[in-house]
């Protein structure tokens, strides 16, 4: 079973004397990739945003023609 709020879950096995807890190590990204991550954010955040109805969307055929 998936853990579904992990900073709780943290909290309580750091208090079990009997657990060593190892924190992971953050991993270093490129800046490319990081650029990627930002981009592919704010592309899911914008179609959040049509999903909602604050935002315009684009025909499909438009967005075809862009490439």
């Amino acid at each position: 079973m998936p853990v579904k709020d992990y900073s709780f879950f943290m909290k309580l096995i750091k208090n079990l004397d009997f657990v060593q807890v190892k924190e992971p190590r953050k991993a270093k990204i490129s800046a490319a990739k990081q650029k990627f991550l930002d981009e592919f954010k704010e592309a899911v955040e914008e179609l959040n945003m049509v999903k909602a109805g604050k935002l315009k969307g684009k025909p499909f055929q438009e967005l075809i023609d862009e490439l």
